[in-house]
């Protein structure tokens, strides 16, 4: 006699109890859902507006169309947020999974266009927008597959991806650490204390973590929970006496943004679309990944019918989201793996908090000056909080691979994944001499890492 789902659901419990001062379905007080809302604003700010200020710097767009592009990711990362947390039937994974501008897509968009600028900027970005929403597709189909593949897709391949996430966004971290890209470029000569690397800028960083370390090793939940925020105040206050916060520039940003969709039409480019449907499925492995991180850290099933009607849900909004983020001339979306972390930080998992999150990137979109703000923050200042956030998310994904049966042919499976995705991330060069379709996609740890997982256990099964 088969098992209903809900009595197979009774049956597979999260991994262990969960340390939440609210769960997935509880309903948080405004001042603390707004606090909550409020740190994974400040942990999504920057990473969001990062892919189109990085697009727009190497295919040489104007400082206009950088603006209008940073406020439509904010925009669409609004939208695909609340999609995502409040879930419309089959769309949407119903847990706290916030979703922003993925970093994945920028190497096979630039390497596409790099060469074509004398299309102009308005043909260029209706390529891309045109490629990204025909590519989408790949990513909702997918989502209907995922049930057929769960014994290719497992927690254990999932725990694999999410480590590596967590692994691939330290590099991110530390580089903010140390002063960001940025500080690479200052002569040592001229100004020490801005070089990277400087005693200044590791110190900075050092602050801030130490700070939101203490917090949050605080058994009072209020402070807690604000511990992201008020050691990034502490940060930020401390950078503005060292002379580190330059608002000079806050005059020239414009009152208000008003979307226009489709404002720049659509075209189509063949090997760009075959580049961007290819990262769409990998996006959905790390979206899976993703989702698993979030149940377990929410305390929810990682595995049974309600998860994986989570995950379906979760990767068919990623790619209904990443539609209609190029409808609003936004580059494709996928959840964040650091929001993990902090739900784990913070100790709020409210899937509530979301909508707050998504108001608060609707707000910011429309208003340039207020994301102004939060963008001149120093980088030592973010690195220091997103160091300990992305920690946490890979320390989540050795809970997932630490909850199966790891015997022999597991470990195979771990070892040769992580030799690949590591080695890709420690040795970028070692692609050099591929074509850059491939090199774009596979200079990835994640991708590299989540690829090889999944064929090393496919190729072991079939040896069973």
């Amino acid at each position: 006699m088969e098992m209903t789902e809900k009595e197979m659901d009774e049956i597979i419990q999260p991994i262990q109890k969960t340390d939440l001062i609210y769960g997935i379905e509880d309903k948080p007080p405004f001042r603390e859902a707004m606090f909550a809302g409020l740190q994974h604003l400040l942990a999504i700010f920057v990473a969001i507006i990062t892919p189109p200020l990085i697009i727009s710097k190497t295919l040489n767009f104007s400082a206009e169309t950088t603006g209008f592009l940073v406020s439509m990711a904010l925009l669409a990362s609004g939208i695909s947020t609340f999609i995502q947390c409040r879930r419309f039937g089959p769309v949407g994974c119903g847990l706290l999974c916030i979703q922003g501008t993925s970093f994945s897509f920028i190497g096979a968009l630039t390497a596409s266009f790099a060469a074509k600028g004398d299309m102009g900027e308005a043909a260029i970005l209706a390529a891309i927008f045109g490629v990204c929403i025909a590519a989408a597709p790949v990513e909702m189909i997918v989502s209907r597959l995922l049930k057929y593949t769960k014994k290719i897709i497992t927690p254990l391949v999932s725990g694999i991806v999410v480590t590596m996430i967590g692994l691939c966004l330290i590099k991110v971290a530390i580089v903010s650490c140390g002063g960001g890209y940025g500080a690479m470029a200052v002569d040592p000569t001229v100004d020490p204390s801005r070089t990277f690397g400087s005693l200044q800028n590791l110190g900075l960083a050092a602050l801030v973590l130490v700070s939101i370390l203490i917090l949050n090793s605080i058994k009072n939940k209020y402070v807690r929970m604000s511990s992201i925020i008020i050691g990034l105040v502490i940060g930020y206050v401390t950078a503005y006496f060292m002379g580190w916060v330059d608002f000079s520039n806050m005059g020239e940003v414009g009152a208000i943004t008003i979307p226009q969709p489709f404002k720049y039409g659509l075209s189509f480019d063949l090997s760009a679309f075959i580049a961007v449907a290819l990262i769409y499925f990998i996006t959905s492995i790390e979206a899976f990944g993703d989702i698993t991180a979030n149940s377990m850290i929410g305390g929810e099933p990682i595995e049974g019918p309600k998860f994986m009607k989570r995950v379906q849900g979760g990767v068919l909004a990623d790619g209904i989201n990443s539609a209609v983020a190029g409808v609003f001339n936004s580059f494709p979306n996928s959840i964040f793996a650091q929001n993990n972390g902090l739900i784990q930080l913070t100790g709020v998992a409210s899937r509530r908090v979301g909508y707050y999150i998504a108001v608060f990137l609707i707000i910011l979109s429309a208003f340039p000056f207020i994301g102004g703000i939060f963008s001149i923050m120093p980088e030592p200042v973010l690195g220091g909080a997103t160091l300990l956030m992305f920690g946490t998310v890979a320390a989540s994904g050795v809970r997932i691979i630490a909850s199966q049966n790891i015997d022999r042919k597991a470990i195979l499976v771990l070892a040769v994944s992580f030799a690949c995705g590591l080695g890709v991330e420690l040795v970028p060069n070692i692609l050099s001499q591929m074509p850059s379709t491939i090199s774009g996609i596979f200079s990835s740890g994640i991708t590299t890492g989540g690829v090889v997982a999944i064929i090393a256990n496919v190729v072991i099964r079939i040896k069973e």
